[in-house]
């Protein structure tokens, strides 16, 4: 059986990346964020960002034939969330003064806990840094807070996300680290 590996994410990938995050999103937010938050999580923020797949700064970790992980990098300026949430054109980052961004790590809930997000995360980590970045910066949703403290992130600030037309509100957090 061939080992994982980790590869740029292809525009073909997108169906099953999208997939993916949705499983991600619905198995491993419980605990974390209520069903409504989840829900609205899923329906306006999470999915695939497609200029880091156009970019290849977005990465895709195959097992047994399937997408497990994915998760990347960007030297452009938005924060987080997929196309849905892109109101305009993101602008290059410098890396001389900005942080890299780290984006959209998502794992299968039936692979979690096996060293795929922290895999990206070196990865994702070593990239940016060829690039000229010497900080990262991401924000993160509740379940993946444990994660990027473990690789060194600090919370810079914590805030509520406003969803469903200000219905429903998550939690997140903004968290950056030197490279």
């Amino acid at each position: 059986m061939p080992s994982p590996a980790l590869r740029a994410a292809l525009a073909a990938d997108i169906p099953a990346l999208e997939a993916l995050i949705a499983r991600s999103a619905a198995g491993l937010g419980a605990g974390f964020y209520t069903p409504a938050q989840t829900a609205a999580l899923a329906r306006e923020v999470f999915g695939v960002d497609s200029q880091l797949v156009t970019d290849g700064t977005y990465f895709v970790i195959d097992a047994d034939g399937a997408a497990v992980a994915c998760g990347g990098w960007s030297r452009r300026s938005t924060r987080f969330g997929g196309d849905k949430m892109k109101a305009e054109p993101d602008r290059l980052l410098d890396p001389a003064t900005e942080a890299a961004k780290i984006r959209a790590f998502f794992v299968d809930p039936a692979v979690a806990r096996r060293g795929y997000a922290s895999a990206l995360m070196r990865h994702c980590t070593a990239a940016a840094k060829a690039a000229g970045f010497t900080q990262l910066e991401l924000v993160a949703t509740m379940p993946g807070v444990p994660l990027y403290l473990a690789h060194g992130f600090a919370v810079v600030e914590r805030f509520d996300l406003a969803l469903a037309h200000g219905a429903v509100t998550a939690p997140m957090a903004l968290m950056r680290r030197a490279v």
